[in-house]
């Protein structure tokens, strides 16, 4: 006689079935409060339409689908799906695909956005009530792809409210923006790459268009404070406008903002107006004028271009601090300014080399011990056309307008005192043609404050030691 046995029970297999059913069931009533945000997100205002909501149990993963939100102001919001990776109540990520804003009119589209990724985010649903307090909305990282905005909309000018592109016409894209730490009080980092657009009725430029390669920031606090912003770097690349107003292109803005490590400032590369193209594209009336001043300061070229480098640093003694300046502007074919400035200092009691660069009223109250400045000033053309420029509008010589500019010199130095005379001089030397180098140094008493100074203006002058050499 046979004997039926029971077939014995797999342990193992029993326990994932039991957590698959639970992860089953928690996934279901995640998809349910998935579907239920999304729809109080949108619950004022016009009406909702969600194709479908789904869970992937395994992958921790709830996808929402061919969104459609009609708001009763006649615009229409699509999302082509709504993914949310990870814990609902604390998501690894939240993906936005196929975004677009059309007015349901006319059809036209606002905005669309290829993709929009939302790295570690406070919540899987941000809603757009007051109910969500600032500090509550937190987001690791963000990914922005492929942005297209049409600037003549009411969505335009929130978007860009406070800046010219606000009450402008055209269009607008970007291919790539990307963020870390970003809240309501502070911005670790965002980048804008591939921007571009053309526009219409921009404030002052008019029509045109521009390019931007690349901009990035890093270190934005205090956004959350009026007064108490903060930048610790901007760096901008290629930029290129084009319009009847400005016809230019920059290459570089560095821009040092933390004066934590001591050191900080800004610097600017590749600055070039096609003042030419641009006076072509000026009223007529207004291109003669513009014509002499394109001249005296390209030489005739219409080209202006412009590097500067206005850095500044500070270091520590043993006893004191020394305020450093190391700046220069070049415009090329006119002149070239170097400026350095040596300050040896004592600061107001709890005053850090951070807060003397950010703010410097503290000056007023700081011990000047000594220290030095030096201008250099390199004629590179200017002043030879300024003469020309300065006669032939007197209707005299260039060599008797000279005379006439060094004998006004002369005169405001007798009212000013020997140091500004000679100054005026050196610059008048320029002007004629007999140097081509103007340097400036003035030295500091052993120990000063600029209080003194500014209540004496007129007196500054005989209170330092000014030596000026023309070559």
């Amino acid at each position: 006689m046979k004997i039926y046995r029971p077939r014995s029970i797999n342990l193992k297999q029993t326990l994932v079935c039991i957590a698959l059913f639970g992860v089953h069931g928690a996934a279901m009533a995640d998809a349910e409060r998935f579907e239920a945000d999304l729809r109080a997100l949108f619950s004022e205002g016009g009406t909702l339409s969600i194709g479908d909501v789904s869970s992937a149990m395994l992958r921790s993963r709830l996808t929402a689908e061919d969104i459609v939100f009609e708001a009763d102001e006649g615009e229409r919001l699509l999302i082509d799906r709504y993914i949310v990776s990870g814990d609902y109540d604390a998501p690894a990520e939240v993906t936005l695909e196929g975004l677009r804003i059309e007015d349901s009119l006319t059809e036209l589209t606002l905005m669309s956005v290829e993709r929009i990724v939302l790295g570690e985010p406070s919540q899987a649903v941000f809603p757009l009530h007051d109910d969500l307090a600032p500090e509550q909305v937190r987001l690791g990282s963000l990914a922005i792809d492929g942005i297209v905005i049409e600037l003549a909309s009411e969505l335009a000018e929130e978007i860009f409210f406070d800046t010219p592109f606000s009450s402008g016409h055209g269009r607008m894209t970007i291919d790539k923006l990307r963020g870390e730490s970003l809240s309501h009080e502070a911005i670790g980092m965002l980048e804008i790459s591939g921007m571009a657009g053309v526009f219409d009725e921009l404030d002052e430029l008019g029509s045109g268009s521009f390019t931007l390669r690349s901009l990035r920031l890093e270190g934005l606090t205090g956004i959350d404070k009026e007064g108490e912003e903060k930048l610790a770097s901007l760096v901008l690349r290629d930029l290129a406008v084009e319009s009847p107003e400005l016809v230019a292109r920059l290459a570089l803005i560095d821009l040092d903002g933390n004066f934590d490590d001591g050191k900080g400032g800004v610097r600017l590369e590749g600055l070039h107006m096609d003042l030419a193209r641009m006076i072509e594209l000026a009223p007529e009336d207004e291109r003669t004028q513009l014509r002499m001043v394109s001249n005296v300061l390209t030489g005739g070229s219409g080209e202006l271009r412009l590097d500067a480098a206005l850095l500044g640093s500070w270091q520590e003694k043993d006893e004191h601090s020394v305020l450093i300046s190391d700046s220069q502007i070049d415009i090329h074919d006119a002149l070239s300014l170097l400026l350095d400035i040596n300050l040896p200092l004592l600061l107001p009691h709890d005053v850090t080399p951070s807060d003397a660069f950010g703010n410097m009223d503290w000056l007023e109250d700081a011990t000047l011990l000594g220290g030095d400045i030096h201008l250099s000033l390199a004629n590179q053309g200017l002043f030879s056309r300024l003469a020309t420029l300065g006669a032939a509008m007197e209707g005299v010589t260039e060599a008797l307008y000279v005379e006439q500019v060094r004998t006004q010199a002369q005169g405001f130095g007798m009212m000013f005192g020997p140091e500004i005379q000679a100054v005026l001089v050196g610059l008048v030397d320029l002007l004629e043609g007999s140097a081509q180098h103007l340097d400036v140094r003035v030295t500091l008493p052993a120990q000063s404050n600029v209080t003194t100074y500014m209540s004496d203006p007129l007196g500054v002058p005989g209170k330092l030691s000014v030596k000026v050499e023309t070559r």
